[in-house]
């Protein structure tokens, strides 16, 4: 069959990128296609750099172009990941946010509010702009560890639209259904209320420019998470763990279902929370309660990075419970754990930009 450039136009119309939810043509993200003869040759960008991604993207554009023209033709195919810019001029949603990344955990109780929050506080202290959506629909807790139990957002009109006004503490923004509900009473929502309550926090809010924008996920793996990956084109997830092994099986699970195909969001790394005990009267010692080491050998064992480690110490729950994340109380262990810990973080978020094109 003669080829032209239309009739192959047409044919890569059928490819569907699988973060962007839409097909290639449409989205321009075929670029350099000439045709010569029974030759085809063609670059595509891919949101998700990854090698395996950009493989199967690849098998996708050779299937569908030999299926239609023949198995004679030749196909020189390059794949690349976007350029951040790219990125940003393809989201349609919090077009004017650099980053958004998920902190979920497998199971509850790990401690996963507490370290998105007190990653908040680090990039805050390291001069980022933050905001934080509280997604746990279920068991809010970012207005108690911010202090901010008693607020309530207002409407603001933005070019002609009314938006929700995200609440401010210690410099960074936040929304969350606690800012809703009363806090004494449980939320009884079916699944697509609770998600529609959800994608509101951020189609219908005034989240400006922000570096970053970090997403408080519901433990376990359900609705919310795949209405929030339908929703929000996420850049990557912090997995938290406790180092127990019922604990690293769930964390194991969350993991999975971020590599699921149809999802593949980069994940940035594992946190082992809780890793060891160290009294205030014993400063050297360090107990291992929970196990040791089980979050750290999971991320090595599945091949995906390890943030750091973040011990149980009382200080950490008595800053939350007065609404002032530890990572504030400058020049003391467990904020420098923290502040670590959020660099590991930007490092991997760096690697991946690195990849991509």
């Amino acid at each position: 069959m003669e080829m032209n450039r239309q009739e192959v136009l047409n044919v890569l119309g059928n490819i569907i990128e699988p973060d962007l939810k839409k097909d290639i043509v449409s989205l321009n993200l075929v670029e350099d296609l000439t045709i010569e003869n029974r030759k085809i040759s063609l670059t595509i960008k891919m949101s998700n750099p990854a090698m395996h991604a950009r493989k199967r993207m690849n098998e996708a554009v050779e299937f569908n172009l030999k299926r239609f023209f023949g198995d004679d033709i030749q196909i020189a195919c390059q794949v690349k990941g976007m350029s951040a810019e790219g990125k940003q001029a393809r989201r349609k949603i919090l077009p004017e946010v650099k980053y958004i990344i998920a902190v979920a955990s497998g199971k509850g109780g790990v401690g996963k509010s507490t370290v998105t929050a007190n990653i908040a506080g680090g990039l805050k202290n390291a001069g980022f702009s933050v905001g934080i959506v509280d997604a746990d629909i279920y068991g809010p807790s970012m207005p108690t560890m911010f202090d901010v139990v008693s607020e309530r957002p207002h409407m603001v009109e933005v070019d002609g639209r009314n938006l929700i006004e995200p609440i401010e503490s210690h410099g960074i923004k936040m929304l969350s259904i606690g800012f809703f509900t009363d806090q004494s009473n449980a939320v009884v929502w079916r699944g697509p209320m609770a998600s529609k309550a959800l994608t509101q926090l951020f189609t219908d809010a005034n989240w400006g420019a922000l570096d970053y924008l970090l997403i408080d996920l519901p433990p376990g793996t359900g609705d919310i998470h795949l209405s929030l990956l339908q929703t929000v084109p996420l850049d990557g997830v912090v997995i938290v763990s406790t180092p127990q092994e019922v604990a690293l099986a769930d964390a194991r699970r969350g993991v999975n279902m971020f590599k699921m195909e149809g999802m593949k969001v980069p994940i940035l790394g594992i946190v082992e929370n809780m890793a060891w005990f160290t009294p205030a009267e014993l400063p050297q010692n360090k107990y291992f309660i929970f196990g040791r080491d089980g979050a750290k050998n999971l991320a090595l064992g599945m091949d995906v990075p390890f943030l750091g480690a973040i011990p149980l110490v009382q200080s950490v729950c008595e800053a939350g419970d007065a609404g002032r994340p530890v990572v504030f109380q400058q020049h003391t262990a467990i904020a420098t754990a923290f502040d670590e810990l959020v660099e590991n973080m930007n490092n991997q978020l760096n690697l991946l930009k690195q990849n991509e094109g």
